[in-house]
């Protein structure tokens, strides 16, 4: 197989293409595939203009063109491309005009079809095409390159593409040829002849999850191998590395290495809406039905795992709202989103919820005229769904869990996870979520073997239900090391043997009527169950906890510390006797024995604990021994000891409903302390968005005050109710304002101009919408100009009036010196016009001019 370049650039970039394939060398065993913005009516002479440029065949692409090595393809005019094994396929461009996007498009389809033998190029071009084509080429693992913005003619989809960070090599456009060819001749780490399996490459992993741990604090040790290969392999492959030992080598020599690879490990499939028939189901079927079991005034809460960039916690917030909605009015229904991930970068990205233009692909029309606002690089989304969702970093495996959940969105993250550890996290999603709470995963995955956790709501979908279970969940234990130890005995696999009676029986015998034990550590936590214990032992309420003495039954609990401190002391078998169980309202008696284990050594230093059930004597027995009894004192004491037994009842009754009362108060502050410490965490998380925020407004409010000091403008802001909401230092030249005054009525305001007519005007301009302008004195003789405009918000609403004074003294004194020398002038071209006119008289008449001097007059009278 050979690999596939796909190249982007604008109707404008021949010059960039020109000089990249005239520096591609021939019999390069590549393929390259060029997406250009063309006009749909445009006349097409790229392939005879290309074809100038290279020894190899250029041709446009037709329907059904098989890809072939060391050949150009162009697309045509008017058509969008894909590829699939290999054949490229044309579709009509559905809008003649508008934004049209077909780098991405072909991007995206070149990364599902040849995946890691895809590599994206982006070459000179406006806009931002391409960019998210470049995201799907580098999750597949292919090869990402981008002209250097220095060197192109327009610099938008370069510099696009470089602002995501998924630029691995960036370089004049004349460069990028022998990059690529460096690149894609890179022999892979990980081959189908294992070499990911030998010591030397196992070795090299661990040496480089070492110095990643060491760097950014993260384990990538519980990842699948293979995953973090290829991810290794890519920046390999960049740096035309051959041994993974040379490259561990350069990771030590360059820690800004070690940040790129941690950076190429978090990259991760996302964006909106992805799996839209997954929304739709959860849109039109299962939160509508969630919706109507919650009741009418409800905070749900959700936690998204590995959001990215934020476009999946976004897309749940938008399907949530256009749920309420279908739902109809009275509810009074709210979801607070918790937005988590490892990549402290991308959080920060997600915060700021401004996503590029070419998002319209994966967005309908009238989601983006709702649900975002146009900016200037593109599109942010709108206040009212930026407000549902808080964003904080979080380690998922790490880091504790957030609790009380109604929805858990995990997509496409449990496949990057060794199995282990999968088998760790659904557990701990059953245990984050609520009775009857959601589970979304990705369409790769699914619950496996915990059918017993979660129930299925819609198998397509990947959407399941948390369901109750009675089973004891294993809990979750991670490794604390990245390197594996290497005398470590392996397993020794099961060899077939025939079929043993006496081991079978044996088997049989454990299974079903040998007694209910447990196997514990010296601190009472379970280690191993064998039998059913459930009569005996149940989950404690709040936090999962697996030590004994939380799930031992009432009338157990208390007991069974006594005797397993006591068998821990003196290393022999105790045995609690008729010990009485309360189970779902019955009373059992059970006999309990605690032995402490001194061998074998594996086990030493743990303790087994037995139960066994045992008869209870019943009154009747009872009365009938008494009346068989002859004799008197013998009925007397058996008569006492029957009293003696009531009271003992009694009182143990009391002591038991004393128990249960402790015990309720207990669970009730363990449960306190559960909700404490989840609001706690939501807390820190509100605490830390809070403070990012007020920085941001902080900064912005100081670079606002210098912009304002810098123009030396008088400025005023009001409210809609023309009340004062802020004005600049300059403002106490025409108005007696002090910042006691904020809030006050603008009519309220002493000022020095001589002008009564600004509560007039300025409401006049929030009726119509129409800036005023008008040249104003004051009493002290100095002139502004002043302007009143409306002032709008970011929401295009308009919330009251800015009013502008420029200072125009020195420009109305030019003004009236200019008037002065104008009359002057007038004056003294007046005269003169006179006496020209006498002159002309008497020269016509034959005489002399007298001797005079010239009258005074105006120049009208010329």
């Amino acid at each position: 197989m050979f690999p596939i370049v796909g190249i982007g650039a604008s109707a404008g970039g021949l010059e960039a293409l020109d000089l990249f394939l005239r520096n591609v060398p021939p019999a390069s065993a590549i393929a390259f595939v060029i997406v250009q913005h063309l006009e749909p009516t445009q006349k097409d002479f790229m392939v005879e203009l290309l074809q100038r440029s290279t020894a190899m065949k250029v041709t446009q692409v037709k329907e059904r063109t098989v890809v072939h090595p060391d050949c150009v393809y162009v697309i045509p005019p008017n058509k969008e491309m894909s590829i699939l094994h290999g054949v490229l396929h044309l579709l009509d461009r559905l809008a003649p005009h508008g934004l049209h996007l077909p780098i991405d498009f072909f991007f995206r389809s070149l990364a599902d079809d040849q995946r890691e033998r895809s590599v994206g190029v982006i070459l000179s071009g406006m806009g931002s095409d391409g960019t998210l084509g470049l995201r799907a080429i580098k999750e597949k693992g292919g090869g990402t390159f981008v002209q250097d913005p220095a060197s192109a003619k327009c610099d938008g989809m370069p510099r696009s593409a470089m602002g995501t960070g998924l630029a691995d090599i960036v370089a004049p456009a004349e460069a990028l040829p022998e990059k690529i060819i460096a690149y894609v001749r890179h022999a892979p780490l990980v081959t189908k002849s294992g070499l990911a399996q030998a010591d030397k490459a196992r070795s090299g992993l661990a040496k480089i999850l070492i110095l990643l741990r060491d760097q950014t604090g993260q384990d990538f040790s519980l990842y699948k191998n293979i995953a973090v290969y290829r991810r290794i392999e890519r920046r390999m492959g960049v740096h035309q590395i051959d041994k993974i030992a040379t490259y561990v080598r350069f990771l030590q020599e360059n820690p800004q290495e070690v940040g790129l690879l941690f950076k190429e490990l978090l990259i991760g499939v996302t964006g909106f809406f992805r799996d839209p028939e997954a929304w739709e189901k959860l849109k039109r079927e299962v939160l509508p039905a969630m919706l109507k079991e919650s009741g009418r005034n409800l905070a749900l809460r959700a936690w998204v795992i590995g959001c990215a960039t934020g476009e999946e916690a976004f897309s749940l917030a938008i399907v949530f709202r256009e749920a309420l909605e279908h739902l109809g009015s009275g509810q009074n229904l709210s979801l607070q989103i918790f937005a988590t991930d490892l990549d402290r970068d991308a959080i920060e990205k997600a915060r700021a919820a401004v996503f590029p233009p070419n998002i319209d692909a994966d967005i309908s029309r009238e989601r983006l005229e709702r649900f975002f606002i146009k900016v200037e690089h593109g599109y942010q989304v709108s206040k009212s769904i930026r407000g549902t969702v808080i964003f904080a970093p979080q380690n998922l495996i790490m880091d504790p869990p957030f609790t009380r959940m109604d929805i858990v969105c995990c997509r496409n993250l449990l496949i990057y996870l060794s199995p282990e550890v999968q088998k760790g996290i659904l557990p701990l999603f059953h245990y984050s979520l609520n009775p009857g709470g959601l589970l979304l995963l990705g369409k790769s995955e699914t619950v496996g073997d915990f059918t017993d956790l979660f129930a299925t709501v819609d198998d397509k979908g990947r959407i399941y239900r948390r369901i109750d279970s009675d089973l004891p969940t294993k809990p979750v234990k991670f490794r604390s090391a990245f390197v594996p130890t290497p005398n470590a005995p392996q397993p020794m696999k099961p060899s077939k043997a025939t079929v043993n009676l006496q081991s079978l029986a044996d088997q049989l015998l454990l299974q079903k009527y040998s007694p209910a034990a447990a196997l514990v550590n010296d601190q009472g936590d379970i280690l191993y169950i064998s039998g059913r214990t459930g009569k005996y032992l149940e989950p404690a309420a709040g936090k999962v906890n697996w030590n004994i003495f939380a799930m031992a039954r009432e009338g157990l609990r208390y007991e069974l510390k006594g005797v397993f401190h006591k068998a821990l002391r003196q290393k022999e078998a105790v045995i609690l006797r008729k010990v009485a169980i309360r189970t779902n309202g019955e009373m059992h008696t059970v006999d309990v024995t605690v032995q402490a284990i001194a061998d074998p050594r594996a086990l030493r230093g743990s303790v087994m604990i037995v139960f066994t059930d045992v008869g209870t004597t019943t009154g009747a027995n009872v009365s009938r021994k008494a009346k068989q009894s002859s004799s008197p004192a013998l009925a007397q004491m058996e008569r006492e000891l029957e009293q003696a037994r009531q009271e003992a009842r009694i009182t143990r009754d009391e002591m038991q409903t004393f128990e249960e009362e402790a015990r309720c108060a207990t669970e009730e502050m363990q449960s306190m302390n559960e909700e404490l410490q989840s609001t706690n965490e939501e807390l820190q998380m509100l605490n830390h968005e809070l403070n990012l925020k007020v920085n941001d407004l902080s900064r912005l409010n100081n670079d606002m005050k210098n912009l304002l000091d810098s123009t030396e403008l008088t400025t005023l802001f009001l409210d809609n109710a023309l009340n004062v909401r802020l004005f600049t230092t300059g403002s106490n030249k025409i108005f007696k304002l002090m910042r006691g005054d904020l809030g006050r009525p603008i009519t309220d305001i002493a000022s020095d101009l001589i002008y009564s007519r600004l509560e007039e005007d300025a409401r006049e301009v929030l009726r119509t919408l129409i800036s005023h302008e008008q040249q104003l004195t004051t009493r002290g003789g100095h002139w502004f100009l002043m302007r009143i405009l409306p002032y709008r918000t970011l929401e295009n609403m308009i919330d009251g009036v800015v009013i502008t004074f420029v200072d125009i003294t020195a420009s109305k004194a030019l003004e009236s010196e200019l008037r002065k020398t104008q009359a002057g002038l007038y004056k003294q071209i007046g005269e003169q016009g006179l006496k020209l006119e006498l002159h002309g008289q008497l020269a016509k008449e034959g005489g002399n001019p007298p001797e005079f001097e010239p009258t005074k007059v105006i120049p009208s009278q010329k």
